[in-house]
Formats: structure tokens, sequence, C-alpha cells
């Protein structure tokens, strides 16, 4: 795939979990936002690392994992400098790697409530 094709939203959400997975990214969650109509996405992905480092670490997980399976990079990425909460837009799907404290205090999962929540295993 080149850099001006377009991954199936599927196919990236896949490989963008997979690349938590390896990392051991906890308490994965995507929303399914492409019901709500202000939406700015299709989807949500949301998980926390229990670090800094190992928020940096996931972030670096998923821009190499998709770089390398689709080549592709997100077209923003924001909060790298302290790696509190890396948001990571790759325009149709939305990343977002939080320390446990940011994830609790901005609670995306209520403010998005209207979207169809699914939780992914961490044993995965």
């Amino acid at each position: 795939m080149t850099e001006t094709e377009e991954a199936r939203p599927g196919e990236m959400l896949g490989i963008i979990l997979d690349a938590l997975k390896e990392k051991k990214g906890k308490n994965i969650v995507t929303i399914d936002l492409r019901e709500i109509g202000n939406a700015i996405c299709d989807h949500f992905v949301i998980c926390q690392g229990n670090s800094t480092t190992q928020v940096d670490a996931l972030s670096d997980s998923v821009h190499r994992k998709v770089k390398k399976e689709l080549n592709t990079a997100a077209h923003h990425v924001e909060g790298k400098n302290n790696s509190l909460w890396v948001l990571m837009d790759y325009s149709d799907i939305v990343v977002h790697i939080f320390l446990d404290e940011q994830r609790t205090f901005y609670n995306l999962e209520d403010v998005w409530a209207d979207g169809v929540l699914s939780r992914i295993d961490d044993d995965l």
C-alpha cells in the first residue's frame, strides 16, 4: 500500500489494537462513533500505561506497526513531550494513550457515551 492509499478502517483498527497489546496496554477500549452526527472520527481507541515510559512505548509501537503494515503515519500527534496523554490522529481513528490519573480525569468513555463501547480483553 502506498502512502497515498487509505487503509480500510477495520484493518487499521486491528493493527492499532495489536500494537497496544504487544506493549501490554491496559484497559483497552474502542468507541464506535460512526452513528454520532458530530463525531470527529469513526473510532476512538483508548488505553493506558503504567508510566510515562510505557505510554511512550505504546505510542511508538502504534506508530511503527501502522507504518510497517500500512505505510502510513498519523496526521497529527500530541503529548509526546510529557507522555501523560498521547493523542494520535489517523483521520478515521483517533488513539488516546493515557496514564491512569489523566484517563480518569478526562473520562472520554463517559464524554462519548453515545458511541458503542467495546472492551478489549487484556489477556488477548
